[in-house]
């Protein structure tokens, strides 16, 4: 395996590593804390970086591939969940902190496809 095909594949399974971690424990929490919101952040860190390894690997998008929407949409869900779980919690508001776990969920299992849909696509090249 080349070299930037190894640090891709890691970079983008240490995303699953960070966001999984932070989702499912704030899940089994049932509360928002600060350092989901940091599992969060960390996650989408090294999603971007992946991306942008994978990028080094196949340049240009194939914008109209299902792997590329997904994970554009995916890149993008993570972002905004990561900014909103980041005011809900300089905010602290109880309420949205209770029951955040459930928006996180969604957007995990939606991040999920394109990581399964890439490993399924590596196997394949």
């Amino acid at each position: 395996m080349p070299g930037i095909t190894l640090a891709a594949s890691i970079l983008i399974t240490l995303a699953l590593v960070f966001y999984s971690v932070g989702v499912w424990a704030e899940h089994l929490a049932r509360y928002l804390k600060g350092w989901h919101v940091a599992a969060f952040w960390t996650g989408f860190f090294f999603d971007t970086t992946g991306t942008l390894a994978m990028e080094m690997i196949h340049p240009g998008f194939d914008w109209i591939s299902l792997h590329t929407i997904t994970g554009q949409m995916a890149l993008w869900l993570m972002l905004g969940h990561a900014i909103w779980a980041t005011v809900v919690v300089k905010r602290n508001e109880e309420g949205v902190r209770k029951s955040f776990h459930r928006f996180s969920l969604v957007v995990w299992f939606f991040w999920l496809i394109p990581y399964v849909g890439g490993m399924f696509l590596g196997m394949g090249a």
